[in-house]
């Protein structure tokens, strides 16, 4: 999915970087394949979301 030379980080990790922001619309293509939204909820690439309280736990 990446195209960088060094693999992306696992998706239960915060050091992802943006590959595609859509600021207008709230949201935000991770180059592990998550989907990041402004109020910080989270889609993952396996399909299960995690919640806006949640991620801002996981990133303390």
């Amino acid at each position: 999915m990446c195209s960088h030379q060094t693999s992306c980080p696992s998706s239960d990790t915060a050091a992802s970087h943006v590959v595609a922001a859509h600021p207008e619309q709230g949201w935000s293509l991770l180059c592990d394949g998550a989907i990041v939204f402004d109020d910080t909820g989270e889609l993952r690439p396996d399909g299960s979301a995690v919640g806006p309280v949640e991620r801002l736990a996981m990133a303390a």
